[in-house]
């Protein structure tokens, strides 16, 4: 496959990975002991008393269960999932860190994983050493690692402790040091498991610019996170993990939609809002119950609509809810196209006697840079800011696009009021 330029960046195909677990630490030796025994018995009825013994201190935990997918070059995959689905494992098995039960991994191209960031340091040698060392493990020759130890050094921004043991360094020093070697790396393929939450704010703004970056030079992406809104803007494809099993694969906004759907499914079931056939629904932009939802929704009287900067747009949303939410609230957020929420506001709605609609009204000024806009929707019981339930959340329509280029009166996305003052 290394001289095939057309063919797949990573195929991996029937993936299994099952864990072995015993009931004590002596399980471990008196077990296989028992089964060898019963092997040798000329008595079945003791013997297979004996492997039914045996049997009963040994326990097989399947973490994955015949994964299939495959990336072309330049793809970028997000895995989502509850904790415990196999996410991590299956990263692990790409990297080759970890052997499958059953399956294969084909891998073209050079690999870059950050998984376990700094776990494959030694704590007695300087940064800098560490450095040589891990780049040349990535398959770096020696005249590459010289080439780009300044850009290395630089990105991590650890001043003079690079030449200092990395015992002596902060944990958050370490982390980046590893971040940063990986991504000088220049991988056909870079595996991500939530390492782009290292460092503090400034750092992780300089970690997203600099995946975003790979991403524009061809890298293939696989990417595990639990920042939804990371995965929306990464990833052209997506992927469901369930108790090791794939549960549904397609485009990133289906899948977390039935992820959130699943997760507050359960949620809601916990708290009685699910009785009396009451039940959470998938819905075309998202999910939600028959009785608490947006039933529709417009955007100046329509599902679309294109207009000039700083024109005025009326958002009018119907709202149906039912008497046992107590506290009933809407959140309404502006997002853009890649799933970045860019501001909102929580609307207080009145608690109904009985089942019925409410209107709600929201109008604003289209004060947005060029491009496309939409809404997201949120129905909740709300008794504060820090303690919420989520009854339906739908995202898409209405929807609108501000035509206008007004790069020269501000820039990035909002025109926010700014008092400038030049003196010569």
């Amino acid at each position: 496959m290394e001289g095939n330029a057309n063919a797949p960046a990573l195929i991996v195909q029937g993936i299994s990975k099952t864990y072995r677990l015993w009931a004590t630490p002596g399980s471990r030796l008196w077990v296989p002991l028992l089964y060898r025994v019963a092997g040798l018995l000329p008595l079945p009825r003791l013997a297979q008393w004996l492997r039914t013994r045996a049997q009963a201190r040994i326990h097989d935990h399947p973490a994955l269960q015949k994964v299939d997918f495959s990336l072309r070059r330049g793809e970028a995959l997000g895995i989502i999932g509850h904790n415990g689905s196999g996410k991590s494992t299956l990263l692990q098995i790409v990297a080759g860190v970890l052997e499958p039960t059953a399956g294969t991994v084909q891998v073209n191209g050079r690999v870059a994983a950050l998984l376990e960031l700094g776990s494959g340091f030694n704590p007695e040698l300087t940064g800098r050493e560490n450095v040589k060392v891990n780049a040349a493990i990535l398959g770096l020759s020696a005249t590459q690692v010289a080439e780009r130890m300044d850009d290395i050094i630089a990105f991590a921004d650890i001043g003079d402790y690079i030449d200092e043991p990395v015992k002596t360094y902060s944990s958050g020093m370490a982390l980046r040091l590893a971040f940063a070697v990986q991504v000088h790396t220049e991988p056909d393929i870079l595996i991500v498991d939530e390492a782009l939450a290292v460092g503090d704010a400034a750092f992780q703004a300089k970690a997203m610019a600099r995946i975003e970056q790979i991403l524009t030079q061809g890298t293939t992406l696989l990417f595990v996170g639990h920042d939804l809104a990371v995965l929306k803007a990464f990833c052209h494809r997506a992927m469901l993990l369930e108790r090791g099993q794939v549960v549904m694969e397609g485009l990133p906004e289906d899948v977390i939609t039935e992820y959130l759907h699943r997760a507050h499914t359960q949620t809601l079931s916990k708290l009685g809002y699910q009785q009396d056939g009451q039940a959470l629904q998938r819905l075309d932009d998202g999910f939600g119950f028959d009785d608490v939802r947006v039933l529709e929704a417009s955007v100046n009287g329509v599902a679309h609509v294109a207009v000039g900067y700083d024109a005025p747009l009326e958002f009018v949303l119907k709202v149906r809810l039912r008497p046992d939410v107590v506290n009933p609230l809407m959140i309404f957020d502006l997002m853009d196209t890649r799933g970045m929420q860019l501001c909102g506001r929580r609307i207080s709605m009145p608690r109904v006697a009985v089942a019925g609609e409410v209107t709600v009204r929201v109008a604003l000024r289209a004060g947005l840079q060029m491009g496309v806009y939409r809404v997201r929707m949120r129905l909740l019981d709300s008794d504060s800011v820090q303690q919420h339930v989520v009854l339906a959340r739908q995202e898409g329509s209405p929807s609108f696009e501000v035509v206008d280029d007004s790069r020269e009166v501000f820039t990035g996305l909002f025109n926010l009021p700014m008092d400038v003052e030049v003196s010569a």
